[in-house]
């Protein structure tokens, strides 16, 4: 059997304008769509600039809940036009709480389900904590039009206990929007590299594909590296953006093919669960 599927990043700068970055979004969805992708991913919270880089009480004000969120809304109209799935990520407003969120939209425009971020940096310049409770949905896998998906967002990308536990749950691929770029406090630091290696990592050890999608540009003086790209399950980048153009990237995958190179590895065949409880503890102590 074969089960094709093509896959999208997108990368872009952005403004303080909310309807000129949903459009920009909008505009990238369309021409990842008419290269033929089915599953596009936007980066992480594109409704407006990276606003966690300081803690100022104003920017509660742009969360939202789930239900009736405009950006949301419009782009399940977008999905159900094109016939594309799209992990949209957004602010979430949920009664007093506050979560770094993403919807996944189906191709029919139905939202499958939310997934609130996990793992919460804190940091000059990724002062997320303020903003955010740590996500209380768990990991989860989305049954979309094109395959199972998993979604971590952006700081669930340095952990391999997330990416485990997606393809564990039955993710055919791997999906993470980001935003991520200069360190305030250390500006000859560049961890491009790293954040790469460490999704490469995750495509390899559990022999699936991974999508990254991060944002470009200057915001108030931290600089967002791009390098948005597409690992194919043995870890090969088949496809990438540089740190300053916006644009799309695709790759097709059979996702019949993978399942069976997983199977053949062993690695799931050889996991030996009943071994590994110290890493449900906090430091090492069981």
């Amino acid at each position: 059997m074969t089960q094709m599927v093509t896959v999208a990043a997108l990368q872009t700068a952005f403004s303080e304008d909310k309807n000129t970055n949903v459009s920009r979004v909008t505009e990238l969805v369309r021409e990842a769509a008419s290269k033929g992708a089915q599953i596009i991913l936007p980066s992480e919270l594109f409704e407006g600039y990276y606003f966690c880089r300081e803690e100022r009480d104003k920017f509660f004000a742009w969360a939202h809940p789930v239900e009736g969120h405009p950006t949301i809304t419009h782009f399940q109209k977008i999905a159900a036009e094109l016939n594309v799935v799209i992990p949209v990520s957004f602010f979430e407003k949920a009664g007093p709480a506050y979560y770094n969120s993403i919807a996944i939209v189906d191709a029919d425009g139905t939202v499958l389900g939310i997934y609130r971020k996990s793992h919460i940096p804190d940091g000059p310049g990724y002062e997320e904590k303020f903003y955010f409770r740590p996500g209380n949905t768990g990991f989860k896998v989305w049954k979309t039009s094109y395959g199972t998906i998993g979604v971590g967002i952006c700081w669930d990308q340095w952990f391999p206990e997330c990416a485990r536990s997606m393809v564990l749950m039955g993710a055919d691929l791997l999906f993470y929007p980001t935003a991520i770029g200069s360190e305030p406090l250390d500006p000859d630091l560049d961890t491009k590299d790293p954040w790469q290696r460490v999704m490469i990592g995750h495509a390899v050890a559990n022999i699936v594909p991974v999508v990254a999608a991060n944002r470009i540009g200057t915001e108030e003086g931290q600089t967002f590296y791009g390098h948005s790209f597409i690992a194919n399950q043995r870890g090969d980048k088949v496809a990438e953006l540089d740190r300053d153009r916006p644009g799309v990237i695709c790759a097709s995958f059979d996702l019949d093919a993978i399942a069976r190179t997983r199977a053949s590895f062993g690695f799931f065949r050889d996991r030996r669960p009943e071994l590994y409880g110290v890493l449900s503890t906090a430091d090492g102590t069981l």
